[in-house]
């Protein structure tokens, strides 16, 4: 169930958020960087003044340039953009706080961050992570290169969350992962990560009703009504999400998960640069 205060727990976010002096550091990694692109360290300044890391990546020659924002997935470790979409697009990857270069102070155990202080709403780890991934977008707002209207989102609930809070936002390629309909869909499986759920409710003195409440403020259901622009949805076969993609407030293309690294990426890139209208390919044509 919604809970009724639900819009006053996301603005108190916003609040927070809006008392965080950014202070971005970029840093160019030149390593990393080739004749068609600048990669960048990017460090900037998230809720309670925690530093986070993302990489950055800028197209050489005249902008604006579109933005792919690739919102982390649930690991330690988080890979730089492909090379094809550097080449031809702002790229963002964030490492939230814990995961493997945003790590000082606080590194994340896996497992154990999906359900770190999850007996309350307001201690839950995944309030200041939300809090990370819209630092991002404040940042990405005040950059003469990119091109506002046409950004990207690219991920699991971290990427819808980002998208329902931000209007900046062009297009969402989105995948159901941790938060949506958690608890059922952790009673049906025993793998991880959805696994440290039941872990969690087995040898927790909290009672399964603070879990649920906590959860429900993280919900995708509830979060897609605010969600106006062009939407992929990714499914996996385990499940229905009939109810997610009705609560979509913007059209919903409604797409299985296909288990192929090729064809499922061909299909994200072909998608993504059809949204962002750039006219822009991100793959070579005879990849298609």
């Amino acid at each position: 169930m919604k809970p009724k205060d639900f819009d006053q727990f996301w603005a108190c976010i916003e609040n927070d958020l809006s008392a965080v002096v950014l202070d971005p550091e970029l840093r160019e990694l030149f390593i990393r960087s080739k004749p068609e692109f600048n990669v960048y360290g990017l460090w900037l300044s998230s809720l309670k003044g925690y530093r986070i890391f993302a990489y950055y990546s800028v197209p050489r020659g005249e902008g604006p340039f579109p933005v792919i924002y690739h919102l982390p997935n649930y690991g330690s470790v988080v890979h730089i953009p492909p090379f094809e979409e550097r080449c031809k697009y702002i790229c963002v990857a964030l490492c939230h706080r814990g995961q493997r270069l945003s790590d000082q102070p606080f590194a994340a155990s896996y497992p154990g961050l999906l359900t770190m202080g999850i007996e309350a709403a307001d201690s839950y780890i995944y309030r200041d992570i939300a809090g990370d991934c819209l630092s991002v977008m404040d940042f990405l707002k005040g950059r003469e290169e990119v091109d506002t209207g046409r950004i990207c989102l690219l991920g699991g609930e971290l990427a819808l969350w980002t998208a329902a809070r931000r209007s900046e936002a062009a297009a969402l390629h989105y995948t159901p992962a941790l938060h949506y309909n958690s608890l059922k869909r952790a009673s049906q499986t025993s793998n991880y990560p959805l696994e440290e759920f039941n872990d969690h409710l087995r040898g927790s003195t909290a009672s399964r009703v603070s879990v649920e409440t906590t959860l429900s403020y993280f919900e995708p259901v509830y979060h897609a009504p605010k969600v106006q622009i062009p939407t992929m949805l990714v499914e996996d076969s385990v499940g229905s999400c009939e109810d997610l993609v009705n609560a979509f407030a913007g059209p919903v293309l409604r797409v299985p998960f296909q288990h192929s690294s090729y064809r499922d990426g061909v299909r994200q890139a072909k998608w993504i640069a059809d949204k962002l209208d750039s006219g822009l390919p991100i793959l070579p044509a005879h990849w298609c």
